[in-house]
């Protein structure tokens, strides 16, 4: 027989962020507790709202089936005396399993002969199985910032209201604090607070005509049709926002979407100060019109139809009003200074403690965007040694002060004002770029030498006094500041030597270091590379992205281009028996005196070393100019006609010869093959 399983926990209302997190460990957690406990079962789902977070599974069995165990004991010879009396070896083992001593059985292994005990287990009802396990999700589920409340002493993220247990008509008993499970569960705060009876296979549509939309996903989709309508109503078309999307969808039960307007003297404002005020908060949607331009309107979502849409409306418009009017206020007050006066008083803005103040990292950040311009772009100097000089300069500004995630875009509009040239602008605006993974890169050249002259300084300056990550704490965000600027340097191509940059953003940081400079770029740069390991694991093999940095890891690009190749060759069938082969050269060579320069084609002696050495001649004059200009494809297409003469090579040569002199030159002819195929990466990891 089979069940549906309900299990909801009710709570004063959690923050928008938890949910997600808390139902993925919920449905995890029960998918292992019901494979530990032999528990077969069908469909594994949840809901959520800001009040409940609700776990059901579906075809649930009724019942553990029954099962025999065979579990191995102590050695036959431990297990019984000299007279064939059972020890405590053998009293002890049969007594853990439940088992008599007469029962147990001597079976031959591996090893021997050992004793072991056959355990016939009975299956036990699903409805004694579930309690510990549903009290254990309630105990374990993990939440940025949980609280205590009342005279209780559990945890839960906010207080707990009630607990509906039911598997088919049973209710499961569980508590938390003085919480107890029921069969119930409760509707809408203000429109159906009484008691609903509920079960798994009705309980989305009894919460419905309660008032709430569990499921989560449906009700996303209500939001994104409501909020589209009322843009529509509005006379205009809704700004398209799925991480505002996805936060409104948890922070209510039964969405309600009204428009609502605010003066169009609040468009003299940037755009994106108008959508983070309006976004961040007061969680309302921006509308535009068909050009993609702002419009003096809004979408609000509401928790509850209050059948006065147009009441609803003006408290929305009052609260926008007053926010607005700030940052309209901060805008002009920002605007009466210059952009370059800021920068001048950042000396009183700390950066980190140890290492200077902001002017003094801007200070650096001009010196390494003029380095990096000499070596990539140097027509680009002028405009991103101006704009890293004004980058952190809004930092002083109110509008940053109210709204700190609009960093380097009130630069750009302060800039603007300021007449300071198109380049610079956009530069001071794209810098921050990327603001998180898989968000988008800076579009100028000249913001992203910025961005990677701003990140390099901070990575450089962390390392060289102590405070890289550690385990999970990366309190200073070295991980995203390492991966943002990979994705820049390799969103604009840019040949940039990683360890000549880190080493002259350790040079410039002087006296601060407390760290030895070549220890600092060290550490910096197998970070870096940790980082580009890790990012490209992604889309490459864990062993073809090692192959490649292993052998060098200084340009980005170079290193992509490399790994691009390697995973190409490796499509082709021969390329496993290649790789194999040049793990054996690795082997052959380690330790051993091997300089290709030694080589001596007079001492080839056997025909297969001499078939060797003319097509690895061969691969290194046609491969030559292929590497130097970063063809690496074609290069690797070269390689692979070497697998043949080295098989042969290998089957029909002694390497290790007696002869010293034999022996010295075939390892040479070895050192050879490794030199050119670590052109492009140690392969062999791949074998």
């Amino acid at each position: 027989m089979r069940g549906d399983l309900l299990f909801e926990i009710g709570t004063e209302e959690i923050p928008a962020g938890y949910i997600g997190p808390a139902l993925e460990f919920m449905a995890e957690r029960m998918t292992a507790s019901l494979e530990e406990n032999r528990l077969d079962h069908g469909e594994i789902y949840t809901c959520g709202t800001p009040r409940r977070l609700t776990l059901m599974v579906r075809g649930l069995a009724a019942r553990q089936p029954d099962w025999r165990e065979e579990v191995t004991g102590p050695p036959k010879k431990a297990a019984f005396d000299a007279d064939g009396n059972p020890t405590r070896a053998a009293t002890g083992f049969a007594a853990s399993r439940g088992v008599a001593v007469e029962d147990l059985k001597v079976v031959e292994t591996p090893k021997g002969e050992y004793l072991m005990a056959v355990v016939e287990n009975r299956g036990r009802d699903t409805v004694a199985i579930l309690p510990p396990v549903l009290g254990d999700i309630i105990a374990h589920i993990p939440f940025p910032k949980s609280m205590r409340w009342g005279s209780g002493k559990d945890h839960f993220a906010r207080p707990v209201k009630w607990i509906a247990a039911v598997f088919d008509e049973s209710v499961i008993p569980c508590r938390i604090n003085e919480v107890q499970s029921g069969p119930d569960s409760f509707g809408h705060r203000f429109t159906s607070p009484a008691p609903v009876r509920v079960d798994a296979a009705s309980y989305r549509e009894r919460l419905r005509d309660a008032g709430v939309v569990a499921d989560i996903a449906e009700r996303r989709e209500m939001i994104a049709e409501q909020a589209r309508n009322a843009a529509e109503k509005a006379g205009g078309v809704l700004l398209a926002d799925e991480e505002l999307l996805d936060l409104v969808t948890n922070l209510v039960e039964m969405p309600h979407a009204v428009a609502g307007s605010f003066d169009e003297k609040f468009l003299e404002l940037p755009r994106e100060v108008l959508i983070t005020s309006m976004r961040e908060h007061q969680k309302y949607f921006a509308v535009v019109n068909t050009d993609g331009k702002l419009m003096p309107n809004f979408v609000a979502i509401n928790n509850i139809d209050t059948g006065d849409d147009a009441d609803a409306v003006r408290g929305h418009e009052r609260v926008l009003r007053a926010r607005l009017e700030d940052a309209l206020f901060f805008f002009r007050e920002d605007g009466k200074t210059p952009l370059s006066d800021l920068a001048g008083r950042l000396d009183g803005v700390i950066f980190q403690a140890g290492l200077g103040t902001m002017r003094e990292k801007s200070e650096r950040m001009e010196k390494l965007a003029a380095w990096l311009c000499e070596r990539i772009a140097p027509q680009l100097r002028e405009h991103a040694v101006r704009a890293a000089g004004l980058a952190k300069a809004d930092l002083l500004t109110e509008m940053v002060g109210e709204f700190p995630s609009l960093q380097g875009i009130m630069g750009r509009e302060y800039a603007r004002l300021a007449g300071e040239a198109a380049e610079v602008c956009e530069a001071i605006g794209e810098h921050y770029m990327p603001v998180r993974a898989g968000a988008g890169l800076p579009g100028s050249a000249a913001g992203a030498i910025v961005g990677i002259a701003d990140r390099i300084d901070t990575i450089a300056a962390c390392f060289g006094t102590g405070k890289q990550p550690s385990g999970n704490a990366d309190p200073f965000g070295l991980r995203r500041l390492a991966l943002g600027m990979i994705h820049i340097i390799a969103g604009h191509g840019f040949a940039i030597p990683l360890a000549e940059l880190l080493a002259e953003a350790a040079r410039l940081l002087g006296d601060m270091l407390t760290e030895p400079q070549d220890e600092t770029v060290r550490a910096a740069l197998d970070f870096i590379r940790g980082r580009y390991v890790n990012d490209r694991a992604a889309a490459f093999s864990v062993n073809a992205v090692e192959a490649v940095t292993s052998v060098s890891f200084d340009s980005i690009p170079d290193c992509d281009r490399r790994l691009e190749a390697l995973a190409a060759a490796s499509r082709d069938e021969s390329f496993a028996i290649l790789a194999g082969s040049f793990k054996r050269v690795r082997n052959i060579l380690k330790g051993q005196d091997a300089e290709p320069e030694r080589f001596d084609p007079a001492l080839l002696t056997e025909e297969a070393e001499r078939n060797l050495h003319e097509a690895l001649s061969a691969t290194e004059e046609k491969t030559a100019p292929l590497l130097e200009n970063g063809d690496y494809q074609a290069a690797m297409r070269s390689f692979l006609g070497l697998k043949d003469p080295i098989d042969a090579f290998f089957d029909q040569v002694m390497v290790m010869a007696e002869d010293e002199k034999l022996r010295a030159n075939r390892i040479s002819l070895m050192g050879r093959v490794a030199r050119l195929f670590l052109r492009v990466g140690d392969f062999s990891r791949m074998g």
